[in-house]
C-alpha cells in the first residue's frame, strides 16, 4: 500500500460520523515493521494532528491526549505492539481505532491473530499472498492461534484437508505419491511453506529420525513400526532401523485408520505390497511360529503365510483341525481377508471334510437300508455340502496353485473315500432289501406327497403354495431351511421323501401332482391318471382338473410381475404350484455342468426370495418346498473305470444312470428295481441303475452331473414345510441380531496398549442372526483415538466361554486429560449405528511407549 492510498484510507476513517459519546477521532497506526517511518512527515490529513508514539514518550502522549489537547483528532503513529502490559495508553487504545498499512498487519487483523505471532505470519507471508489460499485458511475457523496451529492450518490448506490435522496432512502427502520429486504437496511446501518444518512434524509425531528423509522410507517406517506392535520386536531385529523408538502407537493408529478407510485403503494396499517386497518379509515370516504373527494385519503376506501354514498342515496330515478353523475365523476380521476370501473359504471346507473323515476314519459302516438312509439325513449329507462349498470357493480362484493342490485332497476324500464307501454300501443294502419293494419304513414315498400332505390341507380349506425345485438335493434343502428359520419370522421344518426310481424329472414331477395312478407307457411317457404329464402346461391341466381353484406357474413369471400383478394373478387360488429349475438347467447341459454348484448358490437366493414374495405379496402362510430328484456331481473327469457297459438288453429308454426295460434279469454291476411299487406298471418295466456312482458308457459328453439312479444323493428328496408367522401372532419371534457386550468392569485405561474382552450374548440360532461390529476409542467430539477392531458375532456355541473375544487396542501418543470422558464405541457395520458408547477415563501419566 503506497502513501497516497494510506492517506485516502485514513481520511475515510477520520471523516466517518462520530459515534454516540464520541467527541473526536483517535487512530493508532501500527507499523510494526517500520515500513513508513520516512513517509509519516508527508501525511496531510485535514483537521487531524499527527503524533509519533515511542517507548520513551508514552506518558507524554497520554498527557497530550487527555490533558493538553483533549479536543483535537489525532493519528498516533507507532512501531510498538499495543498490548495491555506496561502500556500507559491501554485504556485510550481500547476506545480508539487501530490502523494497519502493511500486509502482515492486515493479515493479523483480518484473521484475529495475536500480534505476538507476527513473526510466524511473516515467515509464511508468501502463502498468504493468494486470495484463494487466504480464503481457505480463513474458512478453517480457527478459534485460538498458536504457531503450531498456524503451521498445521497452512499445511492443511496446501493439501486440501478440511481441518488443521497433521495426520490428515500426512496421509494426503503419502497418498499423492511416494516419489519425492513428483509429489505435488512437497512441491507446494517448498514454495509456500517450509518443507523442513513438515519433516520436523513427521519426526515429532511418528519418531521418524533419518538424515536422508524420503516419503518411501517414511512409509516403510510407519508400516514396520505398526507391524512391530503385533509381533515381538525381538523377532524383527533385521528391521530395527525402520522401527520408531518413540510414539510407536501414533504410527499404529495412523496406519490402522488408513487401512480401514472405505476408499483410500486401495493406495495403502499397493504401498504395503511394495514394503513387504523391500523388507523381504517372507524371509522373516518363514522363521516365525504362526502363533507369533497370527494377529498382525499390516501386510498381505501375513495372510499368505497363514494360508500356506494351514495348507501344509492338511497336506502333511497334521490333524490340528480345530486350530486351523480358529485361524481362519480369526483372519475374517482382518483387513486383507477379502483379498483371500475364496482361498480361506476353500481351506475352511477342506478342513471340514478332513474333520468328517477323522470322525469316520474307521470307515462308513455297512448296514440296513433304513439305517444308512437315516445316517445320510442326519449326518453324511454334510460331506456333500462341504464338497459343494469348496468348489464354489475354488471356482473364484481356479488357477491358484494352492487350490489345485487342495482340490486333489478334496477329490480323494470325497470321490474315492466318501462316495466310494457310502454308495457301495447303500447299493448293497438296496440290492438286499429294496429291489422288489421301493420303500423304507417310516419314510414317505414321493408319490404320496399330494395325498398325504397337500390334499388334507386343501380339503381343510387352507391355501397352499408348492415350490418344486428341479434337482434340489437334500443337503441344499437343509441349507435353505436353516436360512429361512434364521432370517424370517416363519418356521421351516425339514423332512424327506423317498424319491422315485429312476430319479428323473419326467417321473419325479408327476409323482408330486394330485393323482390316483402313475404309469409309464411303452414309449417311455409318464402318465398321471392316463394323461400325459410332460411339461408345465400338461401339469397345469392335471392340477386344475383335480383342484378347480389352482394354478401352476414358472418361477420366472412370478419374478417378472409387480406386487399388484401377482395379487391379481393368484387371486382366489387355493393351490399354487411354482416350478423352479435353476440347478437342473445348468447341470443338465454338458457345456454348463461345471457351473452346477454356482447355480445352487443362485437357486438358494431365488428360492429364499420366492418365499418372501409369497409371504409379503401374496399373504401366503403355508409353503412347501420340494424337488423332483437330487443329483450326483463330481468335478474331476471320470475315468473309464467309472463307467460300465450297457450290455445287450432290449430297452425302451437308455440314459447315463438308468435303463427302462421289459426284461427282468440279474445284470452284473447293476441294480434291477421292480417299478411296480412306484408306478402302476402295466408294461411290467424294470429300472436298471448302475451300482454306486457308475455311469453307463454312452456317446457324448456331460457325465459329471447325472441323476436317474438310486444313490442317496439322487433319491433323498427334501421336503420343507414353511409356515409364516406374523408379528404378534402366537409363537412368532422377531428376527434380532446378537448383542456384543464389553465384559470388563473397569472403566479406566492406564496403558496406551490395553486388552478388552467382549461377549456374544446369544448363540446364532433360529431368529437370532449374526452381527458384525467395529470397536474403537474416541473423544467426546468423535475424533478416533485408537485402532479399530472388528468382531464378527456369528458363533453358534452353547458354551458362553466359546463366545468371548479378546481384543487389543492401541491409543495415540497424545496428552489425555484425566478429568475428561472418553468413549469406547461399538458400531454395527451394516447400519453404521453405534449400538453402545461406553464412557472411560484415560490416565496414562507420562505418555510412554513402554507398556506392560
Amino acid at each position: 500500500m503506497n502513501i497516497d492510498k494510506i492517506e485516502l484510507a485514513l481520511s475515510e476513517i477520520f471523516n466517518e460520523p462520530l459515534k454516540d459519546g464520541e467527541q473526536r477521532k483517535i487512530v493508532f497506526w501500527v507499523d510494526k515493521d517500520q515500513e513508513f517511518v520516512e513517509d509519516i512527515e508527508q501525511l496531510a490529513l485535514e483537521g487531524v494532528k499527527v503524533h509519533s508514539l515511542t517507548d520513551r514518550n508514552q506518558f507524554y502522549t497520554k498527557y497530550l491526549l487527555e490533558e493538553k489537547d483533549p479536543a483535537s483528532s489525532y493519528l498516533i503513529y507507532t512501531n510498538m505492539e499495543l498490548g495491555l502490559e506496561d502500556n500507559w495508553l491501554a485504556d485510550t487504545v481500547f476506545y480508539s481505532r487501530k490502523f494497519y498499512a502493511d500486509r502482515i498487519s492486515l493479515i493479523l487483523s483480518d484473521l484475529h491473530i495475536d500480534p505476538s505471532l507476527r513473526s510466524v505470519i511473516k515467515k509464511y507471508e508468501k502463502f498468504f499472498n493468494n486470495k484463494e489460499r487466504f480464503r481457505k485458511f480463513s474458512a478453517l475457523n480457527i478459534e485460538s492461534y498458536t504457531e503450531e496451529m498456524i503451521e498445521l492450518a497452512i499445511m492443511s490448506v496446501l493439501c486440501n484437508v478440511k481441518t488443521p490435522d497433521f495426520e490428515a496432512v500426512l496421509k494426503a502427502v503419502l497418498m499423492e505419491t511416494l516419489d519425492d520429486a513428483e509429489n505435488k504437496y512437497l512441491s507446494l511446501f517448498e514454495k509456500f511453506f517450509d518443507v523442513k518444518v513438515f519433516w520436523e512434524y513427521v519426526e515429532n509425531y511418528y519418531g521418524y529420525e533419518r538424515e536422508e528423509k524420503s516419503l518411501k522410507t517414511l512409509f516403510i517406517h510407519l508400516s514396520v513400526t505398526t507391524f512391530s506392535q503385533s509381533v515381538d520386536e525381538e523377532q524383527l531385529k533385521d528391521l530395527k532401523d525402520f522401527i520408531s523408538k518413540r510414539n510407536k502407537t501414533n504410527s499404529a493408529v495412523f496406519i490402522d485408520r488408513w487401512m480401514h478407510h472405505k476408499t483410500d485403503y486401495v493406495v495403502f494396499d499397493e504401498y504395503a505390497e511394495m514394503v513387504e517386497q523391500e523388507i523381504q518379509l517372507s524371509n522373516i515370516i518363514k522363521t516365525l511360529p504362526v502363533e507369533t504373527f497370527k494377529l498382525a494385519d499390516t501386510f498381505p503376506y501375513i495372510d499368505k503365510a497363514i494360508i500356506i501354514y494351514i495348507a501344509n498342515g492338511l497336506m502333511t496330515q497334521l490333524e490340528d483341525y480345530e486350530e486351523y478353523t480358529k485361524l481362519i475365523k480369526l483372519r475374517r476380521a482382518k483387513h486383507y481377508y477379502e483379498n483371500f476370501a475364496s482361498i480361506y473359504e476353500a481351506l475352511y471346507y477342506t478342513v471340514k471334510m478332513h474333520e468328517f473323515y477323522k470322525e469316520h476314519r474307521q470307515g462308513i459302516p455297512q448296514g440296513r437300508a433304513f439305517d444308512l438312509y437315516q445316517s445320510y439325513v442326519k449326518e453324511y449329507h454334510l460331506m456333500d455340502t462341504y464338497y459343494r462349498k469348496f468348489y464354489v470357493a475354488f471356482d473364484e480362484e481356479s488357477n491358484h496353485d494352492l487350490l489345485k493342490k487342495l482340490k486333489t485332497l478334496v477329490e480323494n476324500l470325497y470321490t474315492n473315500w466318501y462316495m466310494g464307501e457310502l454308495s457301495a454300501h447303500w447299493s448293497e443294502a438296496v440290492e438286499n432289501e429294496m429291489t422288489e419293494d421301493w420303500s423304507l419304513p417310516g419314510v414317505k414315498n414321493q408319490q404320496s406327497f399330494y395325498s398325504s400332505i397337500i390334499g388334507p390341507k386343501i380339503r381343510n380349506g387352507d391355501r397352499v403354495f408348492v415350490i418344486v425345485s428341479d434337482a434340489m438335493r437334500y443337503e441344499i434343502g437343509v441349507e435353505l431351511a436353516e436360512r429361512l428359520n434364521t432370517e424370517t419370522m416363519g418356521v421351516c421344518d425339514v423332512e424327506t421323501l423317498l424319491g422315485v426310481v429312476p430319479s428323473i424329472t419326467k417321473l419325479g414331477m408327476p409323482s408330486l401332482l394330485p393323482h390316483k395312478e402313475l404309469d409309464i407307457d411303452a414309449n417311455g411317457r409318464v402318465l398321471v391318471d392316463g394323461n400325459n404329464a410332460a411339461g408345465l402346461e400338461n401339469r397345469k391341466k392335471i392340477i386344475e382338473s383335480k383342484v378347480p381353484d389352482s394354478f401352476a406357474v414358472h418361477f420366472q413369471d412370478i419374478l417378472a410381475m409387480n406386487k399388484a400383478g401377482r395379487r391379481e394373478a393368484f387371486k382366489g387360488k387355493k393351490l399354487i404350484y411354482i416350478y423352479h429349475d435353476t440347478i437342473d438347467a445348468m447341470g443338465d447341459k454338458a457345456s454348463t455342468e461345471v457351473y452346477t454348484f454356482n447355480a445352487v448358490e443362485t437357486a438358494l437366493n431365488q428360492l429364499y426370495d420366492l418365499v418372501k414374495i409369497i409371504r409379503d405379496d401374496l399373504s401366503g402362510t403355508n409353503v412347501y418346498i420340494t424337488a423332483d430328484h437330487g443329483f450326483l456331481y463330481q468335478r474331476d473327469a471320470l475315468e473309464e473305470s467309472d463307467k460300465i457297459g450297457l450290455g445287450s438288453m432290449e430297452a425302451i429308454e437308455v440314459k447315463r444312470r438308468y435303463i427302462l426295460s421289459k426284461e427282468k434279469r440279474e445284470v452284473s454291476g447293476q441294480l434291477a428295481i421292480n417299478l411296480s411299487s412306484v408306478i402302476k406298471n402295466d408294461e411290467q418295466l424294470t429300472a436298471y441303475v448302475p451300482k454306486a456312482t457308475f455311469r453307463y458308457k454312452m456317446q457324448g459328453s456331460g457325465v459329471n452331473f447325472v441323476h436317474g439312479g438310486a444313490s442317496l444323493q439322487e433319491i433323498v428328496v427334501p421336503l420343507l414345510s414353511f409356515r409364516n408367522k406374523r408379528s404378534g401372532q402366537k409363537g412368532a419371534k422377531a428376527i434380532k441380531k446378537v448383542d456384543i457386550k464389553l465384559t470388563n468392569t473397569t472403566r479406566k485405561i492406564t496403558n496406551s496398549i490395553f486388552n478388552l474382552e467382549f461377549f456374544q450374548t446369544e448363540k446364532i440360532q433360529d431368529k437370532v442372526i449374526p452381527r458384525t461390529v467395529v470397536i474403537y476409542m474416541s473423544d467426546d467430539e468423535g475424533n478416533i483415538l485408537s485402532n479399530e477392531e472388528t468382531i464378527i458375532g456369528d458363533r453358534s456355541f452353547d458354551n458362553p466361554a466359546d463366545r468371548t473375544f479378546k481384543l487389543r487396542f492401541i491409543l495415540k501418543s497424545i496428552a489425555y486429560d484425566r478429568n475428561k470422558t472418553y468413549y469406547l464405541n461399538i458400531k454395527d457395520t451394516e447400519t453404521g449405528v453405534a449400538v453402545e458408547r461406553i464412557p472411560f477415563t484415560i490416565n496414562l501419566g507420562i505418555v510412554s511407549d513402554f507398556d506392560f
